[in-house]
């Protein structure tokens, strides 16, 4: 079996597994790392969004022979060490907006948000309504106008 070793959440971790397997699977069945949630498996519910490199994928596209070891992938998990706290602005903003209901999609909606303000913030302008209309992580709950606001309230403490 091939061995991969890539970066998780700031450490250097590696796995012996097939090149296949998609990076969900290894990090919630052989790293323990459940933040990044199953959904629909198939790169379209987005419940699994995590950063590779700082940008946002979908783990459960993304086979781990895909990775390099300087590859750094972060997971909700690692999220406030990015920012050297207890809680990233945007964790703090969603408690702050009181998002969640069932909470199941939360993980991936957040690191869905942070990667936005990242990238609109690169761009050097603010967040709009289409930049939110771009996220397209599902909620069953429905609690689409509350996650609005906080990227909101999250992107004006990043």
């Amino acid at each position: 079996m091939p061995q991969h070793t890539f970066r998780l959440n700031g450490e250097q971790v590696t796995v012996e597994v097939a090149d296949d397997v998609r990076l969900l699977w290894v990090l919630r069945d052989l790293l323990g790392v459940t933040g990044p949630k199953y959904g629909c498996g198939i790169n379209v519910c987005k419940a699994c969004t995590s950063h590779l490199n700082g940008k946002a994928v979908n783990p459960c596209a993304v086979p781990v022979g895909a990775l390099a070891a300087t590859d750094e992938v972060t997971t909700i998990e690692g999220l406030a060490a990015t920012v050297d706290a207890e809680l990233h602005p945007m964790q703090e903003a969603w408690l702050e907006q009181d998002v969640a209901q069932c909470g199941y999609c939360q993980p991936g909606q957040i690191m869905a948000a942070v990667a936005l303000v990242r990238r609109v913030a690169q761009e050097g302008r603010e967040i709009t309504d289409d930049d939110l209309d771009g996220i397209r992580n599902v909620c069953r709950c429905g609690t689409y106008f509350r996650i609005r606001e906080a990227i909101r309230a999250g992107a004006a403490k990043m």
